[in-house]
C-alpha cells in the first residue's frame, strides 16, 4: 500500500510542475550560478555578452559571448556559462575552452520565454570568475508551458 501512496503522490507532484510551467527566478538562477562557480567570487569585466536589448520574438535570440584571454597555454579560458532568470531552466549553456581553441568566443541562439536577465560568466585557468549581464526585453514570448 506504501508503494501505491508513492506513486500516486510523485505523479501528482509532475502533474502539478506541468500544469504550474516550471519557471526560473532570480533566486533559481542565483543557485545554478553558485553551483557553477562552487561558490567563488566573481567579478564584472573581461566578459562581454552581446544580445539585444530589445527582442521582437523570443524564439530565436542570437548571443555572443566574448572573453578577454590570450587563449595560451599561461592563460586562458576554462568555461563559459550562459544564464536566465525567467526561463524554465536557469541554466541556458555551458562551453568548456581550453587554449587550443586559440578565441575565447562563443556564439549561439536561445528561447527567451520573456523580458528578463542575460547572464555570462566565464572561468579562467587560474581559478577567476568573471561576467557581463544584459536586461532583455521581449515583446513576444517563447518558452510558455501549460
Amino acid at each position: 500500500m506504501k508503494r501505491r501512496h508513492l506513486l500516486n503522490a510523485s505523479a501528482g507532484i509532475v502533474a502539478t510542475m506541468l500544469l504550474s510551467g516550471a519557471r526560473a527566478t532570480p533566486e533559481s538562477m542565483r543557485a545554478a550560478v553558485q553551483a557553477f562557480t562552487g561558490g567563488a567570487p566573481v567579478q564584472t569585466g573581461r566578459v562581454k555578452l552581446d544580445i539585444a536589448t530589445l527582442v521582437d520574438n523570443g524564439n530565436t535570440v542570437p548571443v555572443v559571448v566574448d572573453v578577454d584571454s590570450p587563449m595560451s597555454a599561461a592563460e586562458h579560458v576554462r568555461r563559459i556559462g550562459l544564464f536566465n532568470e525567467a526561463n524554465p531552466q536557469p541554466e541556458v549553456a555551458v562551453f568548456q575552452l581550453g587554449p587550443h581553441n586559440g578565441l575565447a568566443r562563443v556564439a549561439t541562439r536561445m528561447r527567451l520565454a520573456t523580458s528578463q536577465r542575460v547572464l555570462a560568466l566565464a572561468q579562467m585557468n587560474d581559478g577567476s570568475w568573471w561576467q557581463a549581464q544584459a536586461d532583455v526585453i521581449v515583446t513576444l514570448a517563447a518558452c510558455i508551458e501549460g
